[in-house]
């Protein structure tokens, strides 16, 4: 079963290649997203790593906290989405 894992506080700088290269000791990432801005195409600063569901915990507990790119990351499950509301 594969886990969605938040990963924020993400240097601005930071790619999905960079991220990658962070997890690469789980070798069950099945996707990276750095999620950008839609009008700039720059980082928000957070993304989204798919792993197996035990590597996923692993990780949690190894990684959050840890710097990459002079940054602190915070490292969780990821919650599911909510709708959006209609704006009027």
């Amino acid at each position: 079963m594969v886990k969605t894992l938040y990963v924020g506080n993400l240097s601005f700088n930071s790619s999905e290649e960079d991220l990658r290269n962070f997890f690469s000791d789980y070798e069950t990432v099945s996707s990276v997203k750095v999620i950008t801005d839609r009008e700039t195409g720059r980082s928000r600063g957070f993304g989204f790593v798919e792993l197996d569901q035990d590597e996923a915990n692993s990780a949690i507990d190894s990684l959050n906290g840890v710097e990459m790119d002079g940054r602190n990351l915070r490292i969780n499950e990821a919650k599911k989405r909510e709708p959006r509301r209609e704006r009027f």
